[in-house]
């Protein structure tokens, strides 16, 4: 995960992919990756946040969850994903949160194939549980565009 943070900062042109129903499928050229994207379903109030799903082929890396937090988490406070039925804990940092191994990645990728929503939940630095959630339409389209795009 430390890999997909550091190449996000330096990623060069942007290629858009397509747009599916809420979710975006793009293309960086400057390292190579290909990721769908999607902003919280309330964005008015959801500053950075948003979910992403990328694949890096030369790091052989396929699916990889990100999260960025709409707000600065407490300390020990868990960040849970919650797609469809599936309940997920997600490692995380202050501000960002992913997928603990490649095993989960496919695990919430699948969930999110077959759900409607997703949202991701934890508690902020001021002691307020706080929900950001996302609409799954277009999430599938837009992980396959993705991913055939950096095949």
């Amino acid at each position: 995960m430390i890999l997909a943070l550091a190449l996000l900062a330096l990623a060069g042109p942007r290629e858009t992919i397509g747009i599916f129903e809420r979710w975006g499928a793009f293309r960086d050229t400057a390292p190579t990756r290909c990721f769908a994207v999607a902003r919280p379903s309330d964005t008015a109030r959801r500053g950075e946040a948003y979910v992403s799903v990328a694949s890096w082929p030369a790091q052989g890396v396929r699916h990889q969850l990100y999260v960025r937090l709409s707000r600065a988490r407490a300390d020990h406070a868990r960040v849970m994903l919650v797609a469809g039925e599936r309940r997920f804990e997600l490692t995380a940092s202050r501000h960002d949160a992913w997928a603990p191994d490649a095993r989960t990645d496919a695990a919430i990728v699948a969930a999110m194939r077959d759900g409607r929503a997703l949202s991701v939940e934890s508690v902020d630095t001021g002691g307020v549980p706080f929900v950001d959630g996302y609409a799954l339409q277009g999430a599938a389209s837009a992980i396959d565009a993705a991913t055939l795009a950096c095949l």
